[in-house]
């Protein structure tokens, strides 16, 4: 436990491990870390209506469980469905020698950004307890998000550090990582809907309609209020 304890920390304040630290068991303990706690904001995301009046606790315990397993499954496909495409990136930058550790720099900053999601869902169970309403439960989320994100952003600067120091087009790649992992997410996020659930509405794990474009479902709304 003690283990965990001081990877979490380190893992935060982008601090290197040790010479003698085993790189398999800090990626399992890694991935044991980023699994707990993206589980624990994907069930509080999805509980929404457990607070709301006259719910009926076994179906909307259901979204919990659907939003717990959800969650994760959307940051590890959008970071998986990412990765190729970056690796080219650098094959053709000329730093494919340097990927290994470019995967491992990636890796601890998506714990970060785990750590900081499941730290930020006390916030977002306070606010359903607060506030039913799920407009601006999807925007509290949606900041929520943000906010991890922007926390992970610091944190890949750091630990890229040492990848900059050796060739400066690692700071340009990784500015390429942000705007790719965004475009991939907002696609997957839009496949894996819902992650809150309407408070009275039946739950599903995926919506029943086709899964269709995220961005091209965003062109026709931003569409439909300039020509209306």
């Amino acid at each position: 436990m003690r283990g965990y304890l001081i990877l979490i920390d380190e893992t935060l304040r982008g601090k290197r491990p040790d010479i003698s630290d085993n790189a398999s068991r800090r990626l399992m303990r890694q991935g044991i870390i980023m699994l707990i706690f993206i589980m624990i904001y994907g069930g509080v995301m999805g509980s929404m209506g457990v607070f709301a009046p006259g719910s009926r606790l076994d179906r909307e315990w259901l979204q919990v469980l659907y939003s717990a397993i959800k969650v994760p499954l959307f940051l590890t496909a959008t970071f998986l469905l990412s990765l190729p495409i970056f690796f080219v990136l650098n094959t053709l930058a000329g730093l494919r020698g340097d990927f290994m550790r470019v995967i491992e720099a990636l890796t601890e900053t998506q714990a970060g950004l785990s750590i900081i999601l499941g730290g930020l869902a006390p916030l977002t169970l306070l606010w359903y307890m607060s506030n039913g309403d799920y407009p601006t439960g999807i925007l509290f989320n949606g900041l929520m998000f943000a906010i991890a994100t922007i926390g992970a952003q610091l944190r890949i600067r750091e630990n890229y550090r040492q990848l900059i120091e050796r060739d400066a087009m690692h700071g340009r790649l990784i500015k390429l990582w942000g705007l790719l992992y965004v475009f991939v997410g907002i696609q997957m996020g839009w496949v894996l809907r819902p992650f809150i659930g309407s408070p009275g509405s039946a739950v599903h794990f995926l919506r029943g309609d086709e899964m269709g474009n995220a961005y091209v479902t965003l062109a026709e709304i931003i569409w439909n209020v300039i020509t209306r």
